[in-house]
């Protein structure tokens, strides 16, 4: 799951709130490059937002999206910064978890 590509703020923004509730409020973007076994297994910037009014009581999320594989369309990924997610680099490592686990 390499992302190349990126969506606006506004859309992770709308992908955060959708997902998750509450009004998010976009800080800043940063770039992520995660590897396993010195492969680079994602890499592509994780948008932060401040989160208020979530119903899961979190104040902060990471949200990022990447092509589907074949079609036009993108899988947004939004995470809360909920233990053990402290930051957009553990947020990464969770949703590539879970997508391992998910194909099992």
């Amino acid at each position: 799951m390499i992302c190349m590509s990126e969506v606006s703020p506004g859309q992770l923004k709308q992908a955060v709130e959708s997902q998750h509730g509450g009004t998010a409020t976009f800080v800043q973007s940063v770039p992520i490059r995660e590897t396993f076994r010195d492969q680079t297994v994602w890499e592509g910037m994780v948008s932060i937002f401040d989160l208020k009014d979530s119903p899961s009581g979190a104040t902060r999320a990471y949200a990022w999206s990447h092509a589907i594989d074949g079609t036009d369309r993108r899988r947004f990924f939004a995470v809360l910064h909920i233990p053990p997610i402290d930051s957009p680099v553990n947020a990464v490592r969770a949703a590539i978890v879970a997508e391992a686990r998910a194909a099992k």
